[in-house]
């Protein structure tokens, strides 16, 4: 079998490269581009280990050592836990891209008949490498960015109204600038049917696409929002429409959480 090990080293080069690029970008390192290639550089000298006579533990030690050179060289070293968060992202993005790379390569290369498998005389080759391995990363690097940015606005809210104490999960929304005309209190959005409502009820317009309606709304008597206690007056009012983000029980006023 021929081994070309400059086309070895040169896909790995581009793969270490896509993989810092892929950290920076989750982790908002914002590291310049011509040290992330340095980076790749050292990682990719990693392919010189195929032609060493070396145990498995020789092997790890020697990845965990590139792989810490790598961070360090392409994000610089700031503390133990910044270096192992980069490390343990490099290590997440190069599970998801091979993992990926395998299950197209299974794919292409596999049929089956039932449960028997059997080649069909095709495999993903070089071209095919270096224009999906791209694609698969920044995939994989824009879904972990909206979801970090998604649930970095979730916060666990507890309501207490009379003897009443609710508990539910908030989310911080920046168009929810409502606020009754009397007392300007900010106003928390939850849906009708999650609480029964047996106190004095307050009236509030609001502006809505479809016109001006009212909003029945309640005074809330204590709030905590992640455990910490507010004490401005807030309002807590009450929608017929179901809210259709994911885990999410009620909206936050964006003017309680700048506060």
């Amino acid at each position: 079998m021929k081994i070309y090990i400059d086309l070895i080293l040169l896909l790995n080069f581009g793969f270490d490269f896509l993989l810092l690029l892929s950290v920076s970008l989750i982790l908002r390192r914002n590291a310049p581009i011509y040290k992330l290639l340095l980076g790749a550089f050292i990682g990719s000298i990693s392919v010189l280990t195929l032609f060493m006579k070396i145990n498995s533990l020789q092997l790890f030690i020697i990845k965990i050592i590139i792989s810490i050179l790598m961070t360090t060289t392409s994000f610089k070293y700031r503390s133990i836990k910044y270096t192992l968060k980069n490390i343990l992202y490099l290590y997440i993005s190069s599970i998801v891209l091979g993992g990926a790379l395998y299950l197209l390569n299974i794919e292409l290369t596999y049929k089956n008949q039932g449960i028997i498998f059997y080649k069909n005389k095709m495999s993903i080759n070089f071209i095919i490498l270096v224009i999906i391995s791209p694609i698969i990363l920044y995939i994989y690097t824009k879904e972990c960015k909206k979801l970090r940015n998604n649930y970095s606005n979730y916060h666990n809210v507890e309501i207490k109204i009379r003897d009443k104490i609710i508990k539910c999960t908030g989310f911080i929304d920046t168009g929810n600038k409502l606020k009754d005309p009397y007392k300007k209190r900010p106003i928390i959005l939850m849906n009708n049917n999650f609480v029964e409502n047996d106190n004095t009820k307050i009236y509030v317009p609001a502006h809505t696409i479809i016109g001006t309606q009212l909003i029945e709304c309640i005074k809330i008597e204590e709030l905590k929002i992640d455990n910490n206690i507010i004490k401005k007056e807030v309002l807590l009012g009450f929608i017929n429409k179901k809210i259709k983000i994911d885990g999410i029980e009620c909206l936050l006023n964006n003017e309680i959480m700048e506060e």
